[in-house]
């Protein structure tokens, strides 16, 4: 079965079709969106989730529509041996993995004086620790099948900067770190290595917690595009950077903000 077209106004990438693709928190939100992207062009693709329930409808919803239906393993990223055991078991069903994405995060909101020495250790393990153990993990099967992309999910949060969550803030510049020293460890095994800094996008979470008029305005006041960002965008941003008409870019750390920043 070909890849069913979302629309004609978007590009098609010939070398994604049956690449095994690996997106963490691909069960809500930017990852759900990527999660369709992928497989929509063709990919084979898995994603890693703690939320079985939405994962699931996910998966039924695309089955149909896919040449490959996504693969759904629940998996508890601050976990890192469960985290391991799921790269492999993606592996056994469906190849090397030869891009991943990762995505998962959390950014509950939290005080600056009410932060623990625990806290910090699992906000870390939530939205930092995880990705690079994932790449630790995938690097392996990825040098021998001939290379790969990886693209680390950072934030702008941490350019503006933001309060209300300086952990969270914390890992998403950490990430950009992370992703600048593994570009040059790993470009040797042809494996670039990026990351993605969304800015105020539109998904679920952010319209049921956060999402105000007040918000809003101020989000539109700053973008210079007048518009809503959609996961969708940040999707089609990850596409490109996985496919091989990216292969020569590495190193780099792409804003998707509408003009934010």
């Amino acid at each position: 079965m070909e890849p069913a077209a979302e629309s004609d106004n978007f590009a098609s990438y010939p070398s994604l079709r049956h690449r095994t693709v690996l997106i963490t928190g691909g069960g809500s939100g930017i990852g759900a969106s990527m999660v369709e992207q992928f497989a929509r062009q063709g990919a084979r693709v898995a994603f890693l989730d703690v939320a079985v329930e939405p994962a699931e409808a996910l998966v039924e919803r695309l089955r149909a529509c896919c040449a490959h239906a996504p693969v759904f393993l629940r998996c508890d990223l601050t976990d890192i041996a469960a985290l391991r055991a799921a790269v492999g078991e993606v592996e056994r069903r469906l190849g090397p993995i030869r891009a991943l994405v990762n995505n998962a995060a959390n950014d509950a909101r939290h005080a600056f004086a009410e932060v623990t020495p625990e806290f910090w250790d699992q906000a870390m393990a939530v939205n930092l620790r995880h990705q690079f153990f994932a790449m630790q993990a995938v690097v392996p099967g990825m040098t021998a099948a001939g290379g790969g992309s990886i693209l680390n999910m950072s934030s702008i949060s941490w350019i503006i900067p933001s309060t209300g969550f300086p952990v969270y803030v914390a890992a998403k510049a950490a990430i950009v770190g992370l992703t600048r020293t593994m570009a040059h460890e790993l470009g040797a095994s042809n494996i670039r290595v990026n990351a993605i800094l969304p800015g105020a996008i539109l998904t679920e979470r952010q319209m049921r917690l956060w999402w105000t008029p007040a918000y809003e305005a101020e989000i539109l006041s700053r973008q210079c595009l007048k518009r809503h960002l959609t996961p969708d965008d940040v999707a089609r941003l990850a596409l490109f950077l996985a496919a091989d008409d990216s292969s020569a870019i590495t190193n780099q750390s792409y804003v998707i903000d509408g003009g934010w920043v």
